[in-house]
């Protein structure tokens, strides 16, 4: 029995703050929205919320208007002079709201006399003002000479904050002797990049191969970044040893006559020793 007596004193407490919430909240009596693009300076003009709402003229100031965030952060301002709404922090798309495209910040404009409540949301459009980044300056690539054509070797991505057109777009990569690229979409949008073989590698003509991976964005202008790629060919046992001369002036005797003189003593072999006037 008591424990029921809780539970209806707390319905009834939850049913009393709700009823007090909805009589002296201000209900939304408009809303409006804009948009601007984001590092706009300080004191930007962003709208008339005066005219664009329709108030009478000086409302904004008998109402004694202010601007309410709910976190307090506060990037636009209101002149309630004449109504203009401008740019009060500057405003950077990639910190406010990282990776996500739709990017905005929503505010309430609060009058009294009578209480009235406009609700305000700002789009922030993205800027290309990031260029794509690699990890490294320099990649180095060790691979085998006898390396299958087709093999594939992954490279780090890029990273570039902005969204849209002005994120990373694509790669190129020079030269295209021996390697192409293969740019495939993962998770999240990330571009995965990787080099494939396409012709053979040759230790003994070649060992070093230096290129350069590029990677682009969208934007106008558009913006880029470069790393260099260093690849190292590895030797293998592919060569066999190969005699600089087919016969050599010391071994003619030998070559010639060894075989037929197998049975004879190194005192013999002595008195032989010039041959056609060549020294053994």
């Amino acid at each position: 029995m008591e424990s029921g007596g809780k539970g209806w004193r707390y319905g009834s407490l939850f049913f009393y703050t709700a009823c007090a919430l909805a009589l002296f909240s201000p209900r939304v009596t408009g809303q409006i929205r804009y948009s601007i693009p984001e590092e706009m300076p300080v004191g930007s003009f962003v709208g008339n919320i005066d005219s664009d709402l329709g108030l009478e003229p000086k409302r904004l100031i008998s109402g004694k208007a202010r601007v309410f965030t709910a976190d307090s952060s506060e990037y636009i301002g209101l002149d309630k002079e004449n109504g203009h709404l401008v740019v009060k922090n500057k405003i950077d798309r990639e910190e406010l709201c990282g990776e996500v495209s739709a990017c905005s910040v929503s505010f309430d404009v609060i009058l009294e006399n009578p209480m009235e409540l406009y609700r305000v949301s700002v789009d922030i459009q993205d800027i290309n003002d990031n260029s794509p980044v690699f990890p490294k300056s320099k990649i180095e690539q060790k691979i085998s000479e006898l390396a299958v054509l087709g093999a594939r070797f992954p490279l780090e991505s890029a990273i570039d904050p902005d969204v849209g057109v002005n994120t990373l777009q694509k790669y190129t990569l020079q030269p295209t002797d021996h390697f192409k690229l293969n740019v495939q979409n993962g998770a999240g949008g990330n571009k995965n990049v990787e080099m494939v073989l396409h012709s053979p590698l040759d230790r003994e003509k070649k060992q070093h191969h230096n290129l350069i991976l590029t990677a682009l964005d969208g934007g106008k202008p558009q913006r880029s970044a470069t790393v260099q790629i260093n690849i190292i060919v590895l030797d293998v046992n592919d060569n066999a040893p190969v005699f600089s001369q087919v016969l050599y002036p010391k071994c003619l005797f030998f070559c010639f006559y060894a075989p037929l003189s197998l049975s004879l003593s190194l005192s013999i072999y002595t008195e032989f020793k010039f041959v056609g006037g060549i020294s053994l």
